[in-house]
């Protein structure tokens, strides 16, 4: 080979090392921009989800109320996807637990109802880049939040004698209690994000399907 051929091949070679060299920077660039960018839109919308909490259009009176509060949360999960999806419930959960925390019966109670209770809202990060997906996440988590509260009502909040809630009856039995009690305000805050969702999915479709995450 000629002297001039191989230095245009050392050239070749350089430039493809310094093309890689400059891409794989970019890449880390954006990753980290991505980061901050989704702990910054995470924090926003925790912020938001803590204060639509004080919007209560009816409160039980062993806790649990009607709120616009965790649609901001299943946006979240849905546009950064499932594992920030769920610290970001878990950390608005948190934050119910430090200032919302008066019907919590012991430190089992404060793990189910407030740290663990609204972690699976998180779970609409499984429909994460289907803008459609905010509808099926939304009853998705919902679910998963109904469970824990569920299971904190046939346990912690086990009934020994019989209890009447106003207006619907007297219970005798733990399991039908939990799931009387906890689906008469959890079935309403699912309708409820429902229609927050179909009323926002038109105007905010490209940020439901994470389409401007770049």
């Amino acid at each position: 080979m000629h002297i001039w051929d191989t230095y245009r091949v050392a050239l070749h070679l350089d430039g493809l090392q310094c093309d890689q060299f400059l891409y794989g920077g970019y890449l880390m660039q954006n990753k980290h921009h991505l980061h901050i960018r989704a702990l910054t839109e995470g924090a926003v919308l925790v912020a938001l989800a803590f204060v639509l909490s004080f919007v209560k259009l009816y409160e039980l009176p062993n806790g649990g109320s009607l709120t616009p509060a965790m649609f901001p949360i299943l946006l979240f999960a849905l546009r950064w996807g499932l594992g920030r999806g769920l610290m970001a419930g878990f950390v608005f959960g948190l934050l119910q637990l430090i200032f919302d925390g008066a019907y919590a019966w012991g430190w089992q109670s404060m793990i189910l109802d407030y740290l663990l209770a609204f972690t699976p809202l998180g779970l609409a990060g499984l429909f994460r880049g289907k803008s459609w997906g905010i509808f099926p996440g939304t009853v998705l988590g919902c679910a998963g939040r109904f469970a824990i509260h569920y299971l904190s009502g046939v346990t912690i909040y086990r009934i020994i004698e019989p209890t009447t809630l106003p207006g619907i009856g007297t219970f005798d039995n733990a399991a039908l209690y939990s799931l009387v009690y906890n689906g008469s305000y959890m079935l309403p805050n699912m309708l409820l994000a429902l229609i927050l969702a179909g009323v926002l999915y038109v105007p905010m479709k490209k940020y439901f399907a994470g389409n401007d995450i770049l």
